[in-house]
């Protein structure tokens, strides 16, 4: 049985006024998560999981609802073997089982994620920063089905690269700067989850978390925060 843990809801530094990370920067370029920043798609993600593993019961459900949230940015698929190893005690799964898996969990989740509201200020920040700089998206969700989902929303001739798993995300951070010859301290990374913070720390890039205000507050306290991108359009 997983340890289970509490987090304390904890409010974003950052509500009503411009970040100071916004304030007097030219950023180089941005680079954006896609659920959480880009999309109000976190609970569409936590209940495909749910869904998923429900014949499975209901304990076994509480255990990956719990892990998907705690590791935010994580890839489908370090979860699905995750669960397979710790929760459901079986076999690693074979590649058949795991493309399974895979097709089902988008059958759950893309329509629902093109169809989800956008974050607030999300989508006039985009427009307005993609005329000054190259904008870029590096997310957990499988590249295929990411660039179809930023096709569909009309977003893709706003950003200059879209890259997704299987990527870990410090290694799809460092293969934007390096084929774009950019500046890590000139680059902003817009993130909601730990593995956001973690992959722009390991390329020195700039960070600024965005923490849903119903959600727990998942960073460090130094971190600054914003409830939506509201606040970041000029």
């Amino acid at each position: 049985m997983a340890t289970q843990m509490t987090m304390q809801p904890r409010q974003p530094r950052i509500t009503g006024h411009r970040p100071f990370i916004m304030k007097n920067i030219h950023w180089q370029a941005i680079i954006f998560d896609f659920d959480g920043v880009v999309v109000e798609s976190g609970k569409i993600k936590t209940q495909a999981f749910a869904e998923l593993y429900r014949p499975y019961g209901e304990d076994i459900v509480a255990q990956v609802v719990q892990f998907h949230i705690q590791n935010g940015g994580m890839s489908r698929y370090r979860k699905f073997r995750h669960f397979q190893q710790h929760f459901l005690s079986k076999p690693p799964l074979t590649e058949a089982e795991e493309k399974a898996l895979d097709v089902r969990f988008s059958e759950l989740v893309v329509e629902a994620v093109i169809a989800a509201e956008g974050v607030p200020g999300a989508l006039e920040l985009i427009r307005q920063q993609s005329e000054k700089i190259p904008l870029f998206v590096a997310s957990g969700t499988p590249e295929t089905e990411l660039k179809v989902i930023v096709e569909r929303r009309g977003l893709t001739p706003y950003f200059t690269e879209v890259r997704g798993a299987p990527a870990l995300k410090k290694t799809l951070i460092a293969e934007i700067l390096a084929a774009h010859g950019l500046n890590p301290e000139s680059v902003l990374m817009i993130g909601d989850a730990m593995a956001d913070l973690e992959g722009a720390q390991a390329n020195n890039t700039a960070f600024l978390g965005r923490v849903h205000p119903e959600d727990p507050n998942p960073f460090p306290t130094h971190i600054e925060t914003v409830p939506d991108l509201r606040s970041l359009v000029q």
